[in-house]
């Protein structure tokens, strides 16, 4: 399963490539791209694992800069 979502609070492209760098190592997820253009996540991972997935980007997200977040 591949799905798209906005990440608000993301002042950098180098912020962007630090988001996606540490969410790609997420067990069970297959990608990540973190766009800093559009502001956005694409995340792919197996469907059973998908929402597991997610949870854990979204507080990892919250970890690195507790400022950013996930949209669901």
């Amino acid at each position: 399963m591949r799905k798209s979502f906005e990440v608000k609070g993301i002042d950098c492209p180098n912020c962007a490539a630090k988001l996606e760098r540490n969410i790609q190592k997420i067990k069970g997820c297959e990608d990540a791209v973190v766009s800093y253009a559009t502001m956005k996540l694409t995340l792919e991972a197996d469907d059973d694992k998908f929402e597991k997935v997610l949870d854990e980007a979204c507080a990892l997200t919250r970890k690195l800069e507790p400022e950013w977040e996930i949209v669901r």
